[in-house]
């Protein structure tokens, strides 16, 4: 209990007054929920902020409204005291490495509205740990979902100061050749294609995504890489 009391007076005080307006406010509701931004109630536990925190850190950011319903109803929050004190402590003590992010208040009449600002990080990935393991997460559309092995390579390679190169072989053609011709490819598709391992196709894939070349995106629980849009 001292210790938590301790974090709390070290971890309270980093709220500022926003300077959104009700309509500003009105209107990013109305966008509704996404890539980009997430309702809350409140915040339940600092595990489960966690997640939505590091898929926005782990994507390209995004905003967390806290006192918001999932059907955009502002019903504000209790105590912002008590919110800021477990998102802190889901930045700081979950999230790992430790997760930078802002929060403001803004004041509707008898309500409050938790505004929490989550910056794409510099390096990535950041995992929210548990009881076994680290977990990454990353956002799909209105969701935050678990990172697959491939996806948090390629975060990992993204973050890397050493640059990713990929050599041109007679593997990277015929995949190259089939993706001209089908647009999409799994990794076990990839591997029968070139006969090799499932592992070994993976870590080519995963070079050429790191390399800006594919793109690795989810569709029905099955993970398909593409050719990027620059690589078209």
């Amino acid at each position: 209990m001292k210790d938590e009391i301790d974090f709390y007076l070290q971890h309270t005080g980093d709220v500022k007054i926003s300077k959104m307006t009700r309509d500003d406010l009105k209107n990013l509701i109305a966008t509704g929920e996404g890539t980009f931004l997430e309702f809350k109630h409140k915040v339940s536990s600092p595990e489960k902020i966690a997640r939505e925190m590091c898929a926005f850190a782990n994507s390209k950011g995004g905003k967390i409204l806290i006192g918001v319903e999932d059907n955009g109803d502002m019903i504000g929050i209790e105590s912002f005291l008590e919110e800021e004190f477990w998102l802190n402590k889901a930045a700081k003590e979950v999230c790992t490495p430790e997760l930078i992010f802002t929060m403001e208040l803004l004041h509707l009449g008898q309500k409050d509205i938790m505004i929490v600002d989550v910056p794409e990080a510099e390096q990535k990935p950041i995992f929210v740990k548990g009881k076994n393991k680290r977990t990454a997460f990353i956002r799909h559309n209105d969701e935050s979902v678990t990172a697959s092995e491939d996806k948090v390579e390629i975060l990992k390679n993204g973050s890397s100061e050493e640059g990713i190169t990929f050599e041109y072989g007679e593997r990277e053609q015929l995949l190259f050749r089939f993706l001209k011709e089908y647009s999409e490819i799994t990794v076990e598709r990839f591997s029968i294609l070139i006969n090799v391992t499932t592992y070994r196709s993976s870590r080519i894939l995963v070079n050429l995504a790191s390399a800006g070349i594919l793109n690795l995106f989810e569709r029905d629980g099955v993970e398909y890489y593409t050719f990027t849009q620059k690589s078209v």
